[in-house]
């Protein structure tokens, strides 16, 4: 059974890695419902809902995430930029100014940066 978790992770990061981001979160959803603890799992299919617009759908693990480890500095950008692409500014910056605190780059309160323009997630 291990083995069969196994593959289909792989599948998964495949898909990703081919940018093929819905069919990856498709296959992680799977693969989440067998492994409900599997934070690499949970984290993959975030960044995949982020990347094929599923914003509330990376939300929801993004929060859980975020309730998993709170010091976790990349749960918390990607947070922060999924609320923005949803148009809640008001949460994604309080989302950056935690983010902030906790890397003590004050370069992280300013929408849309992170280490630079265009830092895609």
């Amino acid at each position: 059974m291990e083995d069969l978790r196994y593959l289909q992770l792989s599948m998964a990061q495949h898909l990703f890695d081919q940018k093929r981001y819905a069919a990856a979160a498709h296959s992680l959803a799977d693969l989440l419902g067998t492994e409900p603890d599997n934070v690499a799992v949970r984290l993959l299919l975030a960044r995949a809902y982020y990347h094929s617009a599923q914003l509330g759908r990376a939300r929801d693990e993004l929060t859980e995430l975020v309730e998993r480890a709170p010091t976790d500095d990349y749960v918390r950008l990607l947070l922060a930029r999924t609320l923005e692409r949803q148009g809640l500014g008001a949460e994604a910056a309080t989302q950056r100014r935690i983010l902030a605190a906790l890397t003590g780059d004050d370069r992280h309160l300013a929408q849309g940066t992170a280490h630079g323009p265009g830092t895609a997630p």
